[in-house]
């Protein structure tokens, strides 16, 4: 900025700093950043001085040092503050800058993919999002594309195919699918930032992102199944260490965590350790009905018929004390969200996406 700077240039930077303080303070507070506040931004002047656009340009330059991708993909998936508007403006906040980094490019990243699943609706397709349907959402923030993808953007849609092929999650996680599409971004440099660039790994970001529920909710109603089957059996207690439980975890109680799961991955930010937990309960659950890969050595199920001293499964569902004490060590349980960015993989659910409306419908958009 310098004293020449047009006073409308000014005002639009001074209320696109007022819109977005509201969300780095509350990004401050919920990640103790150690930070003063903003006095004028605090006060909402109306008519600012060049001073203090300049102070408040750096105030929010200092909170992007501070905050880190991680935090924001946590934050703006539970946060109110995360509307359309708020989307908008950090993208926008983040696409002026003049210093590309991988941080910041990782944040338009996730910001571009949060934003289109705001709007895209519950009904679509994957095979509706296509380039054009992509771009003419992101408008408001791109203007009109040229649907002229470059050649090396074809990389993406060869991910996204392997990641189809993939039938858990386990498979999407370590079979190399998220290092080829961490490859793709990475290999872009300053030419990610091509609006139709932007468009691609825009798609690309939402449709591996319902790839990946469709792999979770699938291994997470596989673990309900198995347990279910384990209960018919006598089964009360399977060995779950490798997924950080205990030798001897009760089935009850794992059935209340895996619910409690379903309702956390579709609101939270979910990678890295929670993920690797629920595949490697899965292959706990699968190792106890004597399928999938073998487990470390160590206890094996317990039948109820070997703990006499032990309610029945059937007894201990009907239990209502039992199940509110089970509930009670499911919500204990529940995984932290990570608190590094080396996750395996970023995901954020869109509300209103309905898993069973991905029939394809043949009609593009």
């Amino acid at each position: 900025m310098t004293p020449s700077t047009p006073v409308q240039d000014l005002a639009a930077q001074w209320k696109s700093a007022r819109r977005l303080y509201p969300i780095y303070f509350e990004l401050a507070r919920e990640f103790a950043v150690d930070v003063k506040p903003c006095a004028d931004l605090e006060a909402g002047v109306d008519t600012p001085g060049e001073e203090t656009v300049e102070q408040a340009q750096r105030w929010l330059d200092e909170m992007d040092q501070h905050i880190q991708v991680h935090q924001l993909r946590q934050f703006l998936q539970t946060s109110p503050l995360a509307n359309q508007e708020g989307l908008l403006s950090l993208v926008e906040h983040f696409l002026a800058k003049t210093s590309k980094t991988d941080s910041m490019r990782d944040k338009v990243d996730f910001l571009l993919v949060q934003y289109f699943s705001q709007l895209a609706p519950s009904g679509v397709n994957d095979t509706e999002v296509d380039i054009a349907y992509v771009a003419q959402s992101l408008e408001p923030l791109l203007g009109q594309v040229e649907l002229k993808p470059p050649v090396w953007l074809n990389a993406l849609d060869r991910v996204l195919e392997s990641a189809r092929r993939c039938h858990t999650l386990d498979e999407l996680l370590h079979g190399g699918v998220l290092e080829q599409g961490r490859k793709a971004k990475g290999l872009a440099g300053d030419l990610f930032y091509l609006p139709v660039a932007l468009v691609a790994f825009t798609r690309f970001g939402y449709l591996m992102r319902r790839c990946f529920f469709r792999l979770m909710l699938g291994d997470l109603n596989s673990i309900l199944d198995g347990l279910t089957e384990l209960e018919d059996k006598g089964v009360e207690t399977i060995d779950c260490r490798r997924a950080q439980f205990s030798a001897q975890e009760p089935i009850i109680r794992l059935r209340m965590i895996c619910q409690s799961w379903k309702v956390m991955f579709q609101a939270e930010y979910s990678s890295g350790s929670p993920l690797r937990m629920l595949v490697d309960l899965r292959a706990s659950v699968d190792h106890a009905l004597g399928r999938g890969k073998a487990a470390e050595a160590g206890p094996k199920a317990t039948p109820a018929a070997a703990a006499p001293t032990t309610k029945p499964a059937v007894a201990v569902r009907s239990s209502v004390p039992a199940a509110k004490a089970a509930a009670a060590s499911a919500a204990a349980s529940k995984p932290p969200a990570p608190a590094s960015n080396g996750a395996e993989f970023d995901v954020s659910a869109s509300s209103d996406w309905n898993p069973e409306s991905d029939a394809p419908s043949g009609k593009q958009k």
